[in-house]
């Protein structure tokens, strides 16, 4: 389960969003894509937590790093071991 991001069906139509908002993760990833720091966006949305932004973006690692390592298992790597589910960074 996870602690900072929750899906809704009857929030943002399902998008993942960090808990307690209407902020869809997209939206954050899209921030640091255009090269704002973390605290930059915790200015944007001041009222969600710097640990809880810090913790959807690990959140939000995680759930990419396991999506990559399944569909390359699936695929041509299937061979290889899979990482421990440590921290990436």
């Amino acid at each position: 389960m996870s602690k900072y991001i929750t899906v809704d069906k009857n929030i943002m139509s399902g998008a993942p969003v960090i808990k307690g908002t209407r902020i869809p993760i997209e939206v954050i990833l899209y921030w640091l894509k255009e090269g704002y720091s973390i605290k930059a966006i915790h200015k944007l949305y001041s009222w969600v937590s710097l640990k809880t932004l810090e913790g959807a973006l690990d959140e939000a690692i995680q759930a990419i790093t396991t999506l990559v390592f399944d569909y390359v298992e699936g695929h041509h790597f299937a061979h290889e071991k899979r990482p421990s589910q440590s921290k990436v960074f």
